[in-house]
């Protein structure tokens, strides 16, 4: 367990640290480009080495789970998908270069949430972590569950800094909270913007975890 708990406190410093307070000063000793690269390559290294400590580390129950946790995991996973999915397939304004995209102003998804990848991230740690109840899970669904829900806020902040304008247009009519928006009256919700290919695509990837992961991930579903 000592393992993974050094790589679950390496993952956070990295992108709640480095990415945050220290990168103006690394990335100006560095450059951008450097910079990047740099984060990009300990990202992999770090994530690879949370990952292998975790399907090290020993069982160590903390609570036991209700009985409808499992299939609350199951059910929940079809939205994460569905977010994942729409993130891969429309233009993402908050990565780097988007600014034409999000200078339009938010579509399909992103009327719902302008960050779907993230939430997808953080809703798959959340329906992992219930269902499981032991510490690693906890180390190791919690350190990538967190890090996704910081890094909305962080990302928002950086793209008012980098473009005010094309930010005021995006944020005009999306939330980071999913349907916040739409509930407040900033966004319509229209369906037909995201299209049928998204709900195809998370609804085939969610058939796919459901018959392949024992086979891929070592344990049944969760």
């Amino acid at each position: 367990m000592f393992l993974l708990t050094i790589a679950a406190l390496a993952w956070l410093a990295l992108h709640l640290l480095l990415a945050g307070p220290l990168r103006a000063p690394v990335a100006g000793r560095l450059g951008e480009k450097a910079f990047r690269g740099l984060f990009s390559a300990l990202s992999v290294l770090s994530l690879a080495a949370l990952i292998l400590a975790w399907r090290a580390a020993p069982w160590v129950p903390l609570w036991a789970p209700p009985g409808w946790a499992r299939g609350l995991a199951i059910a929940g996973m079809l939205p994460a998908l569905l977010l994942f999915a729409g993130a891969l397939i429309k233009p993402n304004p908050t990565a780097v270069g988007g600014e034409r995209a999000m200078a339009a102003g938010p579509r399909g998804l992103q009327r719902v949430t302008r960050h779907p990848m993230l939430w997808s991230f953080a809703l798959w740690a959340a329906l992992h972590l219930q269902a499981r109840g032991d510490l690693a899970g906890l180390l190791f669904f919690g350190s990538l569950g967190l890090v996704s829900l910081a890094g909305m806020p962080s990302i928002d902040a950086k793209l008012a800094r980098r473009d005010p304008a094309a930010w005021q247009a995006m944020a005009a009519g999306s939330a980071i909270l999913p349907f916040a928006a739409i509930l407040a009256g900033r966004a319509p919700f229209r369906p037909a913007e995201i299209g049928w290919l998204t709900p195809l695509l998370a609804l085939a990837l969610w058939l796919a975890l459901l018959a392949g992961h024992g086979a891929l991930f070592g344990s049944p579903l969760v």
